[in-house]
């Protein structure tokens, strides 16, 4: 009776690990349903970046940061909203209004957008190295936008600077 009660304590432990790195290869989910959109499809082979898309384990680490960030800007008087993160869908929605009226970077760039806690990603490729400052500056005349920030591949031969969907990579924050 020990010895099968030995081989399902053995049996118990295999599976517990197995179990622990299938979920280290969990699938990338946008878990804060932050928005996360394509602008532009110009340049061909322009690897999709990681965006907002995080394994669980990269949900829990972030999770706190989110909290302190999103609340601080309104103890600080800096949002009129309780979280700063409340501000995400409207800006996504009036960079979305502002491209559909005009977008100059459409006949040159491949690019991707995320907005987290009024913060502007904008990731992707150009063929064109001034277009990264321009990104950006689109960005900020945005309301509510705080910051812009590109990483965008100007190199067609040179790696992203961000991380890509099919990455292990963490996304830069």
């Amino acid at each position: 009776m020990h010895m099968k009660s030995y081989l399902f304590f053995i049996l118990f432990l295999a599976a517990s690990a197995l179990t622990c790195l299938a979920a280290d290869k969990a699938v990338r989910q946008n878990w804060f349903n932050d928005p996360f959109f394509q602008i532009s499809k110009a340049v061909a082979d322009c690897p999709t970046p990681v965006g907002p898309f995080a394994t669980e384990k990269e949900r829990l680490a972030n999770a706190h940061h989110r909290a302190e960030r999103g609340t601080t800007c309104w103890l600080v008087g800096k949002c009129d909203r309780p979280n700063s993160y409340n501000y995400d869908q409207d800006i996504a929605e009036a960079f979305k209004a502002k491209l559909q009226e005009s977008n100059p970077f459409a006949d040159s760039t491949t690019l991707w957008v995320t907005v987290q806690g009024r913060v502007v990603y904008i990731e992707g490729c150009t063929a064109e190295q001034g277009v990264v400052r321009e990104l950006e500056k689109y960005a900020m005349t945005l309301p509510y936008v705080e910051i812009a920030v590109a990483h965008v591949r100007t190199d067609p031969a040179g790696p992203p600077p961000y991380g890509v969907m099919n990455d292990t990579a963490t996304p830069l924050p």
